[in-house]
């Protein structure tokens, strides 16, 4: 069987698919996000971008409480 790559690509679905983890919390957009490109980084070959994207909306996160 070949990969979806559209609907359900390795990086989504290597354990528990990323979007059912976060459905699962109840996450907002956000810490959705933190999640998604954390757990996806080592699938994508672009390790240090995606955590620097994961750690951009986790600022957003800090502001929102720092506020």
């Amino acid at each position: 069987m070949s990969e979806d790559r559209v609907n359900h690509p390795h990086h989504y679905t290597a354990g528990i698919e990323t979007a059912d983890y976060i459905e699962s919390w109840d996450m907002n957009f956000s810490e959705g996000n933190v999640i998604k490109y954390v757990s996806r980084a080592p699938y994508k070959g672009t390790q240090a971008e995606d955590y620097k994207k994961a750690m951009w909306y986790l600022q957003r996160l800090i502001d929102t409480y720092d506020e």
